[in-house]
């Protein structure tokens, strides 16, 4: 694919943002590098995940997780991660902004000076103890967070904001990470972000195109040697039916649900609710999870709303985390509950 294809990809919601778009700067601090790796070898498709780690014992399988902001990491697909961790795979996330536009959300923190002047460095140390609670490996892409416009109609994105960087710019650091990593697999957001910050939006929109250019070797001929994921994924962590789900079992058992103003203001907007393709059990790791998240400590009230459904609670209710399978070259059966099925791997460095 041409370098210059790749603007086209741009989805609609990305287009609500057009009249702000400029020519800037992107800067790249990406932290991360690793031997390289053979190839995939596909066979007969596991139907477990317990087929999946057999295996994985022949040969490392990589997965790839793509995320926006530092946090996001954390509060999407974590526990699927610490878990794959568990089981041998190697797991990389690659984090698209340093969050410097991002609020101090913990109210235990907020008004401390020193703290939003050094906001950029206070995230960056942040996201190293949650990339070591969960195990994995972490790369910066190098990106200025474009903050969340709110007002009707919205603000313009600042200036050298990643949101306004041509789409062929910023796929290509995503590209050369995955030539470098070369994942078997990639997570990521659906179209609309999860939510439509315009980071979420355009991080989805380049994994959407580096997933195609990183195999081309005609597409950015000097970011490494082509390498072609098999599958994509968009994560469903806050998923509305897990909400739902979690909302009545608390109200059936008597107890406070934190999700009765979040639920009727999904079914006011009358939005639409994804459907799962692959449900990952990781009830175990849910403890991981969480202390994660709690790491994000300017982004988490560990008193908050976020910890208010016992973890006994949510294993029983809602004991996976979801995904919606966007693209597979390999052979699979829907539904999943592994997102290596229909992969194996021999590896050599």
């Amino acid at each position: 694919m041409p370098n210059e294809k790749l603007g086209l990809i741009a989805t609609a919601t990305v287009e609500r943002y057009a009249h702000n778009i400029t020519p800037c700067n992107a800067w790249r601090a990406a932290e991360w590098s690793s031997a390289r790796c053979g190839g995939p070898r596909l066979t007969t498709p596991p139907r477990s995940g317990a087929m999946r780690k057999e295996h994985a014992l022949t040969g490392q399988l990589r997965l790839m997780a793509v995320h926006a902001h530092p946090d996001d990491e954390s509060s999407k697909g974590a526990a699927s991660m610490a878990k794959y961790v568990a089981q041998g795979v190697d797991v990389l996330v690659a984090t698209c902004t340093g969050g410097e536009r991002g609020s101090i959300l913990n109210p235990k923190l907020q008004g401390d000076p020193e703290l939003e002047a050094n906001l950029h460095e206070v995230r960056r140390k942040e996201m190293n103890a949650a990339r070591e609670i969960l195990g994995v490996k972490q790369a910066w892409l190098g990106f200025v967070d474009s903050g969340l416009p709110e007002g009707d109609p919205p603000p313009p994105l600042p200036e050298g904001c990643f949101a306004l960087e041509p789409v062929e710019k910023a796929a290509e650091p995503l590209v050369r990470l995955i030539r470098e990593f070369r994942p078997h697999v990639i997570t990521t957001y659906d179209e609309n972000g999860g939510y439509p910050h315009p980071d979420h939006i355009m991080t989805h929109t380049i994994t959407m195109a580096a997933f195609e250019a990183a195999a081309d070797p005609e597409a950015y001929p000097e970011s490494g040697e082509p390498w072609q994921p098999l599958k994509v994924y968009y994560n469903h962590g806050i998923s509305m039916a897990r909400i739902r789900a979690l909302h009545a079992y608390l109200v059936e058992h008597g107890h406070e649900s934190p999700y009765g103003e979040w639920i009727a203001g999904w079914d006011e907007e009358g939005r639409k609710e994804r459907e799962f393709t692959t449900r990952v059990q990781c009830a175990d790791w849910f403890e991981v999870r969480d202390r994660a998240l709690i790491a994000h400590a300017t982004q988490i009230d560990p008193d908050g709303p976020w910890f208010r459904v016992p973890l006994d609670v949510q294993r029983v209710v809602w004991p996976t985390e979801d995904y919606e399978l966007a693209r597979s070259l390999v052979g699979t059966r829907l539904p999943e509950d592994d997102l290596f099925a229909g992969i194996t791997a021999d590896i050599t460095v």
